[in-house]
């Protein structure tokens, strides 16, 4: 292994991991339509983690982040939003009148891709650490998270009253504007948070 790749097996480990959690979502979901627009990212990107790895090795701390928001789509697949137990337990604990599943999904949906953009702009960008960074990195997560509802709203169209359980909404009329709010403050948290680790990690890899 080169050494400019992560230490270990443990980006294959995570690999073998997901696969199987995708078998095994795979055997009996709630409903297949749900399952194949939930799962289908991780369908679409694992393969292309596993063709950039040797030319573009990512950091652990983004391989771990990949890792958990695939769990996080697969379980959703699984179940459809609405529906994962997690979400029921949350609801039952705090007394919400709906499964917030969807918000945690929407969450990671920011606090992923802010560490994902991050990682992209410093090491193939003239961008440098500091606002400007910060300020970019948001965008694009919110761009994604804009993107994401226009394609709800496409599958809504095309799919009708079956893609309900795709979106999610449980009756809330304000549930795109939740989705977005939650995805920009896991943008913003996970460059809060995470941004000193993953700096020294980056300087390890590059």
């Amino acid at each position: 292994m080169g050494s400019n790749q992560p230490r270990g097996r443990e980006p294959l480990v995570l690999l073998a991991l997901t696969a199987t959690a995708v078998a095994v979502s795979a055997i009996n979901p709630f409903d297949r339509t749900t399952w194949w627009l939930e799962v289908g990212p991780v369908l679409v990107i694992a393969p292309l983690l596993v063709a950039s790895y040797r030319g573009f090795p990512l950091t652990p701390l983004l391989y771990r982040l990949l890792f958990i928001h695939a769990l996080i789509l697969i379980l959703g697949g699984t179940y459809t939003y609405a529906k994962v137990p997690l979400g029921f337990w949350i609801q039952d604990l705090f007394g919400f009148a709906r499964n917030h599943y969807d918000r945690i999904g929407h969450l990671a949906q920011g606090f992923v891709p802010a560490i994902l953009a991050r990682e992209i702009l410093l090491r193939r960008s003239p961008l440098e650490r500091g606002g400007w960074l910060f300020l970019t990195v948001t965008s694009i997560c919110l761009a994604f998270s804009a993107f994401y509802e226009l394609i709800e709203w496409w599958a809504a169209v095309i799919g009708g009253d079956s893609a309900g359980a795709f979106l999610g909404t449980q009756g809330d009329v304000w549930d795109t504007q939740w989705d977005m709010l939650m995805a920009l403050i896991g943008a913003v948290t996970a460059q809060l948070v995470l941004a000193r680790a993953h700096d020294r990690q980056l300087d390890r890899v590059g």
